[in-house]
């Protein structure tokens, strides 16, 4: 299939930004992950401004990774429909078979991987919340 020039960088782009994408979401689950084990063991943690600022933060590098996350799954789409005449033939070419197949492993790694911090910060951080929450109501009672 004959694809126009500018119609194949606009793929090539969306399958660079889905590589970055997928790479994002893993490490800003990491970089989260090694936040929070800086928050778990910081003497003042249970200050309101600490735990706020934390808070805050989780919830800045969420909309980073749901947006990592809507990338891998929107540009999955024409990278999935242009696959054989993008990456396929090229690397079937060049002799880089095992290549792609590595990086399709690794791609699928950083994306398990990503998923599964952002699942486990979260339960964190909802216990961090809920905590929080019982401390005011027993500074409204007491």
């Amino acid at each position: 299939m004959e694809i126009p020039p500018a119609f194949g960088v606009m793929i090539m782009m969306n399958n660079y930004f889905h590589d970055v994408a997928t790479a994002l979401l893993a490490a800003s689950g990491a970089a989260l992950w090694f936040i929070m084990r800086t928050y778990d063991s910081l003497p003042g943690r249970h200050s309101k401004d600490v735990t706020e600022y934390f808070i805050k933060l989780y919830r800045s590098m969420t909309k980073v990774a749901k947006f990592s996350l809507y990338w891998i799954l929107i540009g999955g789409v024409p990278r999935t429909l242009f696959y054989r005449d993008f990456e396929w033939v090229t690397a079937v070419k060049h002799g880089q078979v095992p290549a792609l197949i590595v990086k399709h492993i690794l791609a699928f790694a950083f994306v398990g991987t990503g998923v599964y911090f952002w699942l486990k910060l979260r339960k964190r951080v909802r216990d961090i919340e809920a905590s929080t929450e019982s401390e005011k109501v027993e500074s409204l009672i007491l």
